[in-house]
């Protein structure tokens, strides 16, 4: 008993704090407010932690500073919103990028052939960028010219704006079919697969590390899958497009979440794989790439869905109306799926509330079982301690630094896409919630998972709490004096925590000493 109250030191005390921060918050506050800044605290905790676990999990075994990290949330949150209000873009589009995809799945083929070119002759350190070059040119040339359904930003009446409105209020703005005319089908096709293919082997010569590779039909099974999607996107286009159109919302949100994280995980991969490896030896240029394309796509999302914010519907599940609401029981709000439940008299917003914090405690646990219980969360744990170990034992470590990455951003895909019906759609919206996340590894430790949900609860309880009290109040004791913390005190409270706690403890609650 006592060698687990030693291990275990810091994590009691930081319990014993916060649960007295608690007290000592609910103090001063009715029951039903009390309760509901704690279920909005935990909502926002969640979703912090989508974030900061993504960006723990890259960095500890990675050691990459992810600086796109928020950047890659946000575009998790506006594919969603594609999906879920333009379903025919998201058909349109499945073609193209699974061919762009389909090249860079033969990661591990590319080898065979960088083999056969004489190492440090010319030819090898002018054809990668020849090959990019040429690749760069064909997907000029086809995808600007790539027949896709897609809304017009200039154009308000036909902007993600007017969309948005309208499928938020139960309605669907008609939207005209796109077709091929300026370049036909098997040329696009075929043009696009070349370019991936030359691109992606262009970026592998590169890598000069010698590699030994056996080839088995597991190598190209990448390829086939995306080449199926591919044809599957041309073929049945329409049947697709329609199938989706008839889908509820509920239906088309669950897809939406799919999409999304699993788009954020192969973005992810592919940033891995092409951009970040070569750079594991030089971690300043690994800081300057990704914060320029945080920068980059910051400005894509701009070109392609506007400035403007705007909305992404709630699926019916969570968005009922009625007499019937709010909901007084579970029961009730089963029956009628309200979008609010009355709890100790206040009422509470179903999906923001209940069911994000649900979400986030998935994830935890799901996370935790795949480190601790799992042959790859034991490679990935041993690969933090000695990557050169492992790599020693026959383990493929490239490819489970690709498998982390993906799996890090996918996480940070996931929270975009459930963030976007409760707090909306804009192009800062990954800013601030990535220094959110940095802020919450800060207090619970870098490189620490359980460390990542402590502090991103920890940071959404405070801000909850200070924005609760600054409508309230907070009393001076022995005074007469009401306390109201302005809207700028909301963050800097958490800075203000976060220095204290890494003055005291320079690693975090629960991070060990390197």
């Amino acid at each position: 008993m006592r060698s687990f109250f030693r291990k275990n030191m810091m994590v009691l005390v930081a319990f014993t704090i916060f649960t007295a921060f608690l007290i000592a918050a609910g103090q001063g506050m009715d029951k039903q407010d009390f309760v509901i800044t704690l279920l909005r605290g935990l909502a926002v905790g969640s979703i912090t932690f989508l974030v900061a676990s993504g960006f723990s999990l890259i960095f500890g075994l990675l050691d990459v500073l992810n600086l796109a990290h928020g950047t890659l949330f946000m575009i998790g949150a506006y594919l969603g919103w594609t999906v879920v209000v333009r379903p025919d873009t998201f058909v349109d589009l499945l073609t193209p990028l699974a061919l762009i995809i389909s090249g860079f799945t033969l990661g591990d083929v590319y080898p065979l052939l960088a083999n056969r070119i004489r190492p440090g002759s010319r030819l090898k350190r002018i054809l990668p960028w020849i090959l990019i070059l040429v690749s760069a040119l064909l997907f000029i040339r086809i995808l600007p010219r790539y027949p896709i359904a897609i809304w017009n930003v200039e154009n308000y009446g036909q902007s993600p704006v007017t969309f948005a409105f309208m499928a938020d209020s139960g309605t669907r703005l008609p939207a005209q079919p796109a077709a091929f005319t300026e370049v036909t089908m098997p040329s696009a096709f075929i043009g696009l697969l070349l370019a991936s293919l030359i691109g992606a082997f262009g970026i592998s010569l590169f890598d000069s590390t010698p590699r030994m590779v056996r080839l088995s039909w597991k190598k190209f099974a990448g390829i086939a899958v995306a080449l199926v999607i591919a044809l599957a996107g041309i073929a049945f286009n329409d049947s697709l497009t329609s199938y989706f159109l008839s889908l509820s919302s509920n239906g088309l949100f669950v897809f939406a979440v799919l999409v999304a994280t699993l788009s954020g995980a192969a973005l992810g991969g592919l940033m891995e794989a092409t951009l970040i490896r070569p750079l594991y030896s030089r971690p300043i240029y690994q800081l300057m790439l990704t914060l320029g394309m945080s920068a980059i796509g910051i400005e894509m999302v701009r070109a392609i869905w506007g400035r403007p914010e705007f909305v992404m519907p709630k699926p019916e599940f969570f968005n009922g109306t009625g007499d019937a609401c709010p909901a007084t029981t579970l029961t009730d709000w089963w029956a009628n799926h309200c979008s609010t439940i009355l709890l100790f008299e206040g009422r509470v917003r179903v999906y923001n509330e209940i069911f994000i914090p649900l979400v986030g405690l998935v994830v935890l646990i799901s996370i935790w079982i795949l480190l601790q219980r799992t042959r790859l969360g034991m490679i990935i744990r041993a690969g933090v301690q000695d990557s050169q170990m492992v790599e020693a034992l026959g383990i493929n470590v490239r490819r489970v630094f690709t498998m982390v990455f993906a799996l890090g951003v996918g996480l940070a895909a996931l929270g975009g896409v459930l963030a976007a019906p409760s707090s909306g759609l804009s192009n800062a919206m990954g800013e601030s919630l990535f220094l959110n996340a940095l802020i919450a590894l800060a207090i619970g430790g870098l490189t620490n998972y359980p460390g990542a949900a402590l502090g991103s609860i920890i940071v959404g309880m405070i801000q909850q709490f200070m924005i609760k009290y600054g409508q309230i109040g907070i009393s001076i004791p022995f005074t007469e004096i009401v306390f109201k913390p302005t809207p700028p005190l909301v963050p800097a409270s958490t800075v203000l925590l976060m220095v204290i706690i890494l003055l005291i403890l320079p690693n975090g609650l629960l991070g060990k000493k390197e």
